[in-house]
């Protein structure tokens, strides 16, 4: 049914009855403009990195390398499977593969297709979710530039191709328009982003003294403190994943940054360790062993290139895109963990 000017597309929350959400799929507006929106996405993401030269991977989705092992600064849980009597991973990023893609594509790899998380979905979450990923030769200042080209590509390719549909879904474009003629997005520190927040409650989770990250809420008031778009950079090393590189000036803080804007944390982007010792002292300092990650180390050890890469959640994308407020109504077909939903 056509809508009428003016008025606005509503989610049917249909996440809520699992067993009849494929039927809202099939009959709500909702859906029918979601897939316009996820459409452009994909063909945004191959024209912009096409034209930089980067080369999309074909790549398997199971892993027995999951770039967030129960480790210290781990922030999900893998999901594990057997296959014909072996264990493996369902990957939950891309992000080995795309660097050692980027030994085979001097300007960079590049995909778009689902990963996999261990916790249950919620109001931020997916259990299943498409990662829009890159790896490219350079450092973390490389790296950041281009996602902020990136984003500005996707703000500018929903205006071309889908600005009544996101007028319908969010009543507004404007967003979208501030983006797309934005410059470079303002950044803080992890330790100035905490000086910021003093004194606000429950902004920043502590696991270990040089172990703290951001709570949602601490996403959101640094985030209106910047005007709703802030790179939060350099944070403690033993908060994130072991690969992301020791920062030169400070070895207890990572060459990392995170990209907030919409319901918080929406791209995650990182440098990768260069020298061979560096990298082994990362994982005995995160607690991984080494044996799944041998051939990592490995590569590294005989192709050394410098290399940075991100992640932006296409769902989380899509939810600032369209104004919305809960990812689970982002997905076609829902897929929870522990249920059997079909089809």
């Amino acid at each position: 049914m056509p809508i009428a000017s003016g008025e606005t597309i509503k989610a049917p929350r249909s996440w809520t009855r699992p067993e009849k959400h494929y039927l809202a799929v099939l009959e709500d507006p909702w859906y029918r403009s979601l897939t316009v929106l996820q459409d452009i996405v994909t063909r945004s993401t191959t024209e912009f990195w096409t034209a930089k030269g980067a080369r999309n991977l074909h790549l398997p989705i199971t892993t027995g390398s999951i770039s967030s092992p129960m480790g210290r600064g781990s922030d999900s849980s893998p999901v594990e499977v057997e296959l014909e009597g072996v264990h493996t991973y369902l990957a939950d990023s891309m992000q080995f593969m795309l660097e050692f893609g980027c030994r085979l594509a001097p300007e960079g790899a590049y995909y778009l297709m689902p990963s996999f998380r261990g916790e249950a979905a919620d109001q931020t979450h997916l259990c299943q979710f498409f990662h829009s990923e890159a790896e490219i030769a350079g450092g973390l200042e490389d790296v950041m530039a281009v996602v902020e080209e990136y984003l500005r590509h996707l703000a500018s390719s929903l205006l071309l191709h889908g600005r009544q549909i996101v007028s319908e879904m969010a009543g507004t474009v404007e967003h979208l328009e501030i983006l797309a003629g934005s410059g470079a997005l303002p950044r803080v520190s992890f330790d100035e982003a905490v000086d910021l927040l003093a004194g606000e409650p429950d902004t920043v989770n502590v696991l270990e003294p040089q172990c703290r990250s951001l709570t949602r809420k601490g996403e959101r008031l640094l985030m209106d403190k910047f005007g709703g778009y802030v790179w939060l950079t350099h944070p403690d090393h033993l908060s994130v994943p072991f690969y992301q590189a020791f920062s030169p000036d400070d070895p207890a803080k990572a060459l990392s940054a995170d990209l907030l804007f919409g319901i918080g944390e929406t791209v995650g982007a990182g440098e990768r360790h260069t020298d061979v010792t560096d990298l082994r002292r990362a994982l005995a300092l995160h607690e991984v062993p080494e044996d799944a990650y041998d051939w990592y180390v490995t590569m590294n050890a005989r192709h050394p290139l410098r290399t940075s890469g991100f992640g932006l959640g296409v769902e989380r994308f899509l939810l600032w895109a369209t104004q919305h407020d809960d990812i689970r109504d982002l997905a076609l077909l829902l897929r929870f963990n522990g249920t059997n939903i079909l089809p």
